[in-house]
């Protein structure tokens, strides 16, 4: 039987015009998670807040543009710099986690799925290219690129287009500092199957995924807002237990994923994170290597653009990668025959990670 790998051959990114900075939250009114009103000024909470997180700004939507809209978007620059036509996509993944959310509002639309409206906005009549969603938490995007590459090393499709598209900041309460995390934003690449090289594998070399889904499912839902008087659910975040969840499982998960493909920590050219947290970034990093016997670690190895966009899901991934592509991150960039490794964690708590050969 003929065996495929998968190759990225275009890719694809949308930052939001509007750049929240953190003094836009000046005008807030914070509540702590007992509904009591915080006594610090609003100066103080997000000096801290940036201190702990790293977040300076974040991107988001204007009023009238969704998630879809900057899926779309993402995925024409990504259909245009790979040059396929893109009624040959015979997949379109669209990671996620609200749908559609109209400004103003705290509701998702999700019906149609977020990839019919993506299909729709494409303008793809092809009735052979499945258009479907996938909700993992901040991890959706790299365990769509996952399923992109089982579909691709199974024979039976040959181009599989992966989007990630997120306007978080619209499901945030305005009430709680955890808020100020979260971003808007959409990335895209699209894989296509290349034929296996036994002496040189090339694409996906190993991937892994771990879901822990006791009391960890607690870490990241919807709830009420802090403030008792406020409609509507809100993401709510143990944000004590995330950190915790994410700086332990995720270097386990990479060193696991590295020797699933026969590889060592030294093999790496570049880490393509999840951008949720500036502090766990690195710490997540610092981890790996201890882990392989190291003290410090090369902060060059691992791009960070949190502190700019920040937390934008399961757009982080897929964004990050296309600033590298695309060579717009000074200091950065991914050669051919470079090891990249893509990692993500998030709601569920979900961990994963790819481990990619690029060519």
């Amino acid at each position: 039987m003929k065996r495929y790998s998968s190759k990225i051959i275009g890719s694809g990114s949308v930052l939001p015009k509007i750049k929240k900075a953190n003094n836009a939250f000046w005008d807030n009114t914070f509540f702590n998670k007992d509904h009591v009103k915080m006594t610090k000024t609003n100066e103080a909470i997000t000096a801290k807040f940036e201190e702990v997180a790293g977040i300076v700004e974040r991107r988001v939507a204007e009023k009238g543009v969704n998630a879809s809209d900057l899926g779309t978007q993402a995925a024409k620059l990504a259909i245009e710099s790979s040059g396929i036509d893109p009624e040959t996509l015979e997949y379109i993944i669209v990671a996620h986690n609200f749908g559609d959310v109209n400004h103003g509002t705290i509701q998702s639309d999700l019906l149609p799925n977020l990839a019919a409206k993506v299909k729709q906005k494409l303008g793809i009549k092809n009735s052979s290219c499945v258009a479907y969603d996938i909700l993992f938490g901040c991890p959706s995007w790299v365990q769509a690129f996952i399923q992109a590459d089982y579909y691709i090393k199974s024979g039976d499709v040959k181009r599989v287009m992966v989007v990630g598209a997120d306007t978080v900041s619209r499901m945030t309460d305005p009430h709680d500092i955890d808020g100020m995390l979260f971003a808007d934003g959409a990335g895209a690449a699209i894989l296509e199957a290349v034929d296996y090289d036994e002496e040189n594998p090339l694409g996906v070399l190993s991937h892994m995924t771990v879901s822990d889904c006791v009391s960890e499912a607690d870490y990241l839902k919807m709830g009420d807002s802090l403030k008792l008087d406020t409609e509507g659910q809100y993401i709510r975040m143990y944000g004590k237990g995330v950190f915790r969840y994410a700086v332990t499982k995720v270097p386990v998960a990479i060193n696991d994923c590295l020797a699933k493909a026969g590889l060592k920590l030294e093999d790496v050219n570049k880490f393509v994170m999840h951008q949720a947290n500036m502090k766990m970034n690195k710490i997540i990093l610092k981890r790996l290597y201890e882990l392989n016997g190291y003290e410090d670690y090369p902060e060059e190895m691992m791009p960070l653009v949190v502190h700019k966009l920040g937390n934008s899901s399961a757009a982080t991934v897929p964004t990050v990668l296309d600033l590298i592509m695309k060579g717009v991150m000074d200091g950065h960039s991914i050669n051919k025959g470079d090891i990249v490794v893509f990692a993500s964690v998030g709601a569920g708590m979900h961990a994963n990670c790819i481990v990619y050969k690029h060519s």
